[in-house]
């Protein structure tokens, strides 16, 4: 899972570096961008799931990925 993160999370800064020293990325970047961030959400998610389930005696692996409209609607 933390390799999976700390991937999506590479993907994310080149993106964000191009699109600044580019002043932009094109259509697929942007979707793919989104599609990073959505991703990372989950992941970030599922793996503080699996935490709390540990924590608190469950089994961490009944831990499931939510869907992105309910991971994107999270208040921080």
């Amino acid at each position: 899972m933390l390799r999976t993160i700390n991937e999506l999370v590479a993907e994310e800064r080149a993106l964000r570096s191009r699109a600044t020293q580019h002043l932009g990325l094109a259509d697929d970047e942007q979707q793919r961008l989104r599609s990073v961030e959505v991703r990372l959400d989950q992941c970030w998610d599922l793996l503080r799931q699996r935490r709390a389930k540990s924590e608190f005696g469950e089994n961490p692996d009944e831990a499931a990925v939510r869907p992105a409209g309910e991971v994107e609607g999270y208040q921080g």
